[in-house]
């Protein structure tokens, strides 16, 4: 009897433990995602926020409205459940008023950032519900007065006027060559808008782009879809030193109709115009400008009441101005603007004509956002990695300097103010504990309630006894880089691991984070499982540690990345329980390019390498990213040959995994199919995979499932 216990005992220890072994396709099937607040307003109350629960399976959603103060009470807003009328949407925007809701329905991506969709405006007054244009259109949006939509289709902006229904267009020539209104592909993705029109406070006039892509060259790939034949799928993308597209900024007036192009003092044309918004006062319109080389940045204040122009703030760099929408206009008190022009990023306090009042942040740490602004507390709310670079902290400062943390926890801390900025929702995690969200006081900081804390997602972990990252840094080439490893649970450091590095390395990026991790974070510790060591290093030319250090891979790009990685490598093979026969390295696009790069510039330090969605040569990617830190290869060609992976193909020793979407817009399949050439003219062995018609994500039905078996089981036979 006793020997048949031991026997259940161990057979159930064995069953446990092989229950407790994490599978890619439970990783892929988003078992373990985190629940989150969804489509988070604060409602104009202050005591009320609403979000939206989505129901993909069932294909059902609902806005609910809460109170901020209790979990009790809440309301249903809008349910496609409830009310038969109300089809199946996916997002929500409610009008300045708040009694008017444009909700989103049969969505289709376009790009990273664009879609199309069919939508709908709800009335709360008397329950009814319009179709805004019966076609699928884009970036419909409310004027503040909340009678009129505003929209784009097909290239042309719209206004539909909600009291008569009436639709009127606002511009006709938009084509195969001019878009209005919403971006084109190189803004779109890297200056990260998509909608190019605003309305002025009084809802009488909409500013918006226009872009003339007519000496955009053309590009041309092959969708191949399920029909006899492919069809090639066309857009405008300049590449590195070719020409962009022509933007000018227009102006129309609700009052009379009338469109006229915005003038610049002095009649300056601006190159690119990366963000525009009305000031509070409704005459009066704020628009930043860059030159091509991206390292010559002005405010410019434009004032229709009096036709003048002027420029209230430039930014200059010996390499690039980082563009980004941390400008805030304070009611009679000019407005607040971040820069890095002392080193780090801080809050500056201007007046209304350009004039600077006060630094109000500085030391050596970066404010990451502006959240809000409280006019009674005269206080600004803004997240900074201030107590470490790997780290968020959540802050207030005053116009008179004074800054007090609003958040304590150690890891990755964000904020949703509400309306009167009393009270604020809390969102936290670190690498060990999943989002939690709670309410705040923010006069004092302190935790009111908790509104959701992912217990079940932590307890399921449990399970499966997953090791924690442990975040440390490693002096490579005279820098302390921020670095964390992944180790076995059961980790012996009298044994010899294999060694696997994953990174991105881009300009201002950051993958070592105490925070959260995501499905590929799993993955990594799948592989922990399997008797792999990970590491992460943040090499020089990543963020959040000082203009210096983000910059000094201007010109170069790839150069000291890869060295750093190739240092990395090196040095961990020292360490007694790492085998230095079994290093590897991966990375996805920006990080598909350094694992190539690494693997050939580094083959006596490398033995294996997955790239996936890789740049393989500069000459093949955008103007606006690669020009901003390259500028072109008219002007630099040393700068992208001397690293862009292709030209080393005849360096492989190692094993190499290409692996790329046909499908990407971003990063061509054109960079891996040249590679590919470059790596059969030069007689090397390889493998490569490639997914059709899939974008630069890589994913749809099976496919994430499929790529990281594929990745895993590659690092099983060659690692």
């Amino acid at each position: 009897m006793k020997k048949e216990l031991i026997i259940a005992f161990v057979f159930c220890s064995l069953l446990l433990s092989a229950q407790n072994q994490l599978t890619v396709s439970e990783i892929w099937e988003d078992k373990f995602s985190p629940k989150r607040m969804e489509s988070l307003r604060s409602m104009k109350d202050g005591n009320r926020y609403t979000v939206i629960d989505i129901d993909l399976i069932n294909k059902e959603s609902e806005i609910i409205s809460r109170f901020y103060d209790s979990s009790e009470n809440q309301e249903i807003i809008l349910s496609s459940k409830k009310e038969v009328l109300v089809p199946f949407f996916t997002n929500y925007k409610f009008s300045k008023d708040e009694k008017k809701i444009i909700i989103t329905t049969q969505e289709d991506k376009i790009y990273r950032r664009s879609t199309r969709g069919v939508f709908w405006v709800y009335n709360t007054t008397d329950k009814s519900l319009k179709m805004i244009y019966n076609k699928k259109i884009q970036e419909p949006h409310f004027s503040p007065d909340g009678e009129k939509v505003a929209f784009i289709f097909n290239r042309n902006l719209y206004i539909k006027n909600l009291i008569d229904d009436t639709i009127f267009q606002i511009t006709k020539d938009g084509d195969s060559q001019t878009i209005n209104g919403i971006t084109d592909w190189v803004y779109e993705e890297e200056f990260g808008f998509v909608k190019a029109f605003e309305w002025n406070s009084d809802s009488s006039k909409i500013v918006f782009l226009r872009f003339d892509e007519s000496k955009v060259p053309l590009f041309s790939m092959d969708i191949y879809g399920n029909d006899l034949y492919q069809y090639p799928y066309k857009f405008r993308y300049p590449k590195a030193g070719e020409s962009n597209s022509k933007v000018s900024l227009h102006l129309f007036d609700l009052n009379n109709n009338n469109q006229f192009k915005v003038l610049f003092k002095d009649n300056f044309s601006p190159y690119y115009i990366p963000r525009f918004k009305f000031t509070n006062d409704p005459f009066v319109l704020s628009v930043q400008t860059i030159n091509r080389k991206q390292n010559h940045l002005k405010l410019h204040s434009i004032n229709f009441r009096t036709n003048t122009s002027k420029i209230l703030i430039e930014e200059k760099s010996k390499t690039y101005v980082d563009v980004n929408s941390n400008l805030n206009f304070i009611e009679g008190k000019g407005f607040l603007w971040t820069s890095e022009r002392n080193g780090y990023n801080h809050i500056y306090h201007y007046d209304s004509n350009g004039k600077l009042v006060n630094q109000l942040t500085d030391g050596k740490w970066e404010v990451t956002n502006l959240f809000k602004y409280n006019s009674k507390t005269k206080e600004i709310y803004f997240g900074a990695a201030k107590a470490s670079s790997i780290e968020r902290g959540v802050y207030s400062v005053g116009l008179n300097k004074k800054i007090r943390a609003l958040t304590q926890e150690t890891g990755y801390n964000g904020a949703a103010f509400s309306a009167d900025g009393s009270k604020f929702i809390h969102a936290y995690s670190d690498d060990k504990t999943p989002p939690i969200y709670t309410l705040r006081s923010t006069k004092k900081g302190s935790k009111i309630r908790v509104i959701l804390d992912n217990s079940d997602l932590k307890n399921k972990l449990q399970q499966y006894n997953l090791p924690n990252k442990e975040f440390t840094t490693l002096k490579i080439n005279g820098y302390e880089l921020n670095t964390y490893f992944i180790k076995p649970e059961n980790f012996d450091p009298s044994k010899k691991y294999p060694l696997l590095l994953f990174q991105y390395s881009g300009p201002g990026s950051q993958q070592v984070t105490n925070r959260w991790g995501d499905n590929r974070d799993l993955w990594h510790k799948m592989l922990t499982q399997k008797g792999y060591v990970i590491a992460c290093v943040d090499g020089r030319g990543t963020g959040f540690k000082g203009e210096y250090f983000k910059k000094m891979t201007y010109m170069k790009l790839g150069e000291l990345e890869t060295q750093d990685q190739i240092s990395v490598a090196k040095k961990l093979s020292l360490l007694s329980y790492i085998d230095e026969n079994r290093t590897g390295i991966w990375g996805w696009s920006y990080g598909g390019h350094m694992a190539t790069h690494s693997l050939l510039l580094g083959n006596d330090v490398f033995e294996m390498a997955i790239a996936v969605a890789p740049v393989t040569n500069w000459r093949f990617y955008d103007t606006i990213y690669t020009e901003r830190f390259m500028r072109t290869p008219q002007e630099n060609p040393d700068g992208y040959d001397l690293n862009s992976p292709i030209n080393y193909a005849d360096r492989l020793k190692g094993k190499y995994l290409l692996i790329h979407g046909s499908g990407d817009d971003n990063v061509h399949v054109q960079n891996s199919m040249r590679m590919v050439q470059a790596l059969i003219e030069a007689n090397k062995q390889f493998e490569w995979m490639i997914y059709p018609d899939k974008n630069h994500g890589i994913y749809g039905g099976n496919t994430q499932n499929h790529l990281y078996l594929k990745m895993t089981n590659f690092i099983l036979d060659n690692l």
